[in-house]
């Protein structure tokens, strides 16, 4: 009943499907790209699944770059635990060498047999709901900064024009954190193969740049993707921004806004519980899942492992699989 075959299927992208499937977006990873589609007996498509191939030297590997999407209602979490198998075996056959972890744009609800799997998580806004009931949600504090940083004049900008602004942003914020980015041009490419489903967004007082937003969207969701900030930032200038950007992605119409990944459990007075408790402080849905990769050729996995391990202690499979502890039906995990 829930056997499900995995091939490839056109792309048939529209605004109600989240951004990263669109072949825009694809395109603007470079490389090759597709959908993959699971059909039952019947001949019934129930799913698609995105993805790009990464070529490097000796190594061909698949990202997968959203989560699984229903295609029809009703989709069984056991449908999709098959689905996924049938796709592992569909990219063994193609010849491709691994399945890399698809970083925070893709958080699964189930991962195949024989992955190495972690859990991971993110928080959404509902956008449909009254702008009050929105603000309410947020916490009083962020509500105080929000008010304070609009008192002392921030103004919140978008457009195109802050492009080069917000790349050097962003750069310099996951630098602080021993994180390296994207080329200007890489970044440049992909913002503008995104055309009309970006919007940048920036913070400014006094005439100088506080902080800054890259949020790609449809009418599906629209995401936090990339977002920085200067070393001290006038209080609260970060909390408008996400604030005002929720509001104009409302009166848009986008039904959702993703803030697009957070670790689970995250160590106490790290880095990261301090990203999950800025984002869960916008009163949004926190939705749990699994990021996962898989070695399709295991001698060129393992060599890919041990170089990703000296030069980064691991991608982010290897750092947080350990909080995978009791198995449960369906491939599904609990987390201690």
């Amino acid at each position: 009943m829930y056997n499900l075959s995995a091939a490839p299927v056109d792309i048939r992208w529209h605004s109600g499907v989240p951004i990263y499937a669109s072949e825009a977006f694809l395109k603007s990873e470079g490389g090759r790209f597709g959908w993959i589609g699971g059909t039952n007996e019947q001949g019934e498509l129930r799913c698609v699944l995105p993805y790009s191939i990464i070529q490097k030297p000796g190594l061909r590997m698949v990202r997968f770059r959203t989560a699984t999407i229903p295609w029809t209602e009703a989709f069984e979490l056991e449908e999709e635990k098959s689905f996924l198998g049938s796709v592992v075996e569909y990219f063994r056959s193609s010849g491709a060498d691994m399945i890399i972890p698809s970083g925070n744009t893709a958080i699964f609800r189930t991962f195949p047999d024989g992955a190495a799997a972690a859990p991971y998580g993110t928080f959404i806004n509902n956008l449909e709901q009254p702008e009050e009931t929105l603000k309410s949600e947020v916490r009083k504090t962020f509500r105080q900064n929000i008010r304070k940083a609009a008192a002392a004049g921030v103004q919140i900008k978008s457009g195109m024009q802050y492009l080069d602004t917000s790349y050097e942003l962003v750069a310099a914020t996951l630098k602080r954190s021993g994180v390296g980015f994207k080329t200007h041009s890489e970044f440049t490419r992909r913002v503008h193969g995104l055309g009309e489903h970006v919007r940048i967004f920036v913070a400014e007082h006094d005439g100088i740049v506080q902080g800054c937003m890259l949020s790609p969207f449809s009418n599906h969701t629209a995401y936090n993707c990339y977002a920085g900030s200067r070393p001290e930032p006038v209080l609260g200038a970060m909390h408008l921004l996400h604030w005002e950007a929720m509001r104009e992605f409302r009166a848009m119409g986008v039904k959702r806004f993703d803030f697009q990944g957070v670790r689970i459990s995250p160590e106490k007075g790290s880095k990261q519980e301090g990203i999950m408790n800025y984002k869960r402080g916008f009163g949004g849905n926190f939705v749990q899942g699994y990021l996962w990769k898989y070695p399709l050729r295991p001698l060129k996995s393992i060599a890919y492992a041990v170089a990703v391990r000296i030069m980064m202690a691991g991608d982010i499979v290897d750092q947080e699989q350990h909080k995978l502890v009791r198995p449960l039906p369906c491939g599904e995990v609990a987390v201690g």
